[in-house]
């Protein structure tokens, strides 16, 4: 079985796109006035109010990586082919709903074990959302039982022991503690949607797949030793 890690960029609807009964329950479910504030920047985190413009994929065995990048609604799918941006990468562009049926293609059909850090919390969930929203039928749950991480392994779970550690850390704090070169760069997550108005999506696919690529290494860094202690770990 393939290993293959999986990480998405997402642009959040613009808030003044957002209708005003969905814009006033999310102000009446924010705890307080800085939450208000920061909520039109804020929309990639809510299931349904993004559209989802990378999704990067690392397979672990072959020490290779693969963008999903989406391209302008309507845009005519070409690739996959070689990413100068990225070592060892190619690149596969379309419209959205292509780039998310490219996705569901390639998991269903190689059927990989999936790696992730927060997967489970949240890009699982937002490419399943999103995918039935654009009428494309995911080829596999990506978020099977969660105490079993033979087919989907979140190693955010994994570190705080499927919840038992009480609080997160980043992929970034991981990466450190385990000599894996750090994923970070130019751009973070929450700049994604500033970055995609500006055009620079190009800057966003070499992010996500930088992420994908470091998340790999750090499964590697725990494959034998932390895994096996979880049912499907080994």
């Amino acid at each position: 079985m393939q290993t293959i890690t999986f990480d998405i960029e997402v642009a959040g609807t613009p808030w003044e796109e957002v209708d005003e009964i969905t814009r006033g329950y999310l102000m009446e479910r924010a705890r307080d006035e800085r939450e208000r504030e920061a909520l039109p920047e804020r929309m990639a985190l809510f299931p349904g109010l993004g559209k989802i413009i990378a999704i990067g994929l690392w397979n672990v065995e072959a020490d290779r990586g693969l963008m999903l990048l989406e391209a302008g609604d309507g845009a005519v799918s070409e690739g996959p082919k070689e990413w100068e941006r990225v070592p060892d990468s190619d690149i596969f562009r379309g419209s959205e709903k292509a780039v998310l049926e490219k996705f569901w293609e390639i998991v269903g059909r190689k059927r990989p074990r999936l790696v992730s850090y927060n997967g489970r919390g949240y890009d699982g969930p937002m490419l399943m959302v999103r995918s039935a929203q654009l009428g494309v039928v995911p080829s596999v749950n990506l978020l099977p039982y969660r105490y079993d991480v033979s087919t989907h392994c979140d190693l955010m779970e994994v570190f705080n022991f499927h919840g038992t550690v009480r609080k997160n850390y980043s992929l970034d704090f991981w990466c450190r503690r385990f000599d894996v070169e750090s994923p970070k760069g130019s751009i973070d997550g929450s700049q994604v949607g500033r970055v995609y108005r500006e055009g620079r999506i190009d800057e966003i696919g070499e992010y996500c797949l930088r992420d994908v690529r470091a998340t790999g290494e750090l499964f590697k860094k725990v494959q034998h030793t932390l895994l096996p202690m979880f049912k499907g770990g080994t």
